[in-house]
């Protein structure tokens, strides 16, 4: 059964993998509609090791990222539906824009994103330094949390249809 861990909780828990030799998985985001694209990398990513961790954004961070309409789900909900998730065993809240701090004490083995970060990863510089692998997982097509709101807004409040001319009589 997966935890809801606060970050002091799962650096200790961290060190209690590494003595039990197991390969402790990092990945991070947002998670505002999780989806079967987020389903799918958080398999893959699982894959990879004995432990996945997932870090979600606090309410505050996902706002100053994605702005004052967003998150669409509050940070409890959003941790909520994760921890029943069967990919992931451990999930934590991080607040800053990026979870770079948190990456550099936790130190997992491997660290995952999703390919649309492979130009930023945060946290690289610290996991490599630490010999642990750093992986831009391919997304699933068709899936993006933006793309859905739009479509789900669209479908509220469709344009209206452009009017007719009148047939001539």
């Amino acid at each position: 059964m997966a935890e809801l861990l606060a970050r002091e909780a799962l650096i200790a828990r961290r060190q209690v993998w590494k003595s039990e030799g197991k390969i402790v998985v990092f990945t991070n985001g947002c998670y505002d509609i999780l989806h079967p694209g987020h389903i799918r990398l958080l398999e893959r990513a699982r894959s990879l090791g004995d432990v996945l961790v997932l870090a979600l954004n606090t309410d505050a961070s996902v706002q100053r990222l994605k702005g004052p309409s967003r998150p669409f789900f509050n940070e409890s909900a959003r941790a909520a539906l994760a921890l029943q998730l069967a990919a992931v065993d451990a999930v934590t809240l991080f607040d800053e824009d990026t979870p770079r701090e948190l990456i550099a004490a936790l130190l997992p083995d491997v660290l995952v994103k999703g390919a649309d970060w492979a130009h930023f990863i945060a946290g690289r510089e610290e996991v490599e330094a630490a010999g642990g692998r750093v992986l831009a997982l391919p997304l699933e097509p068709g899936f993006s949390t933006t793309d859905i709101a739009a479509k789900i807004l669209a479908r509220a409040h469709p344009e209206p249809a452009a009017a007719s001319p009148a047939k001539a009589q």
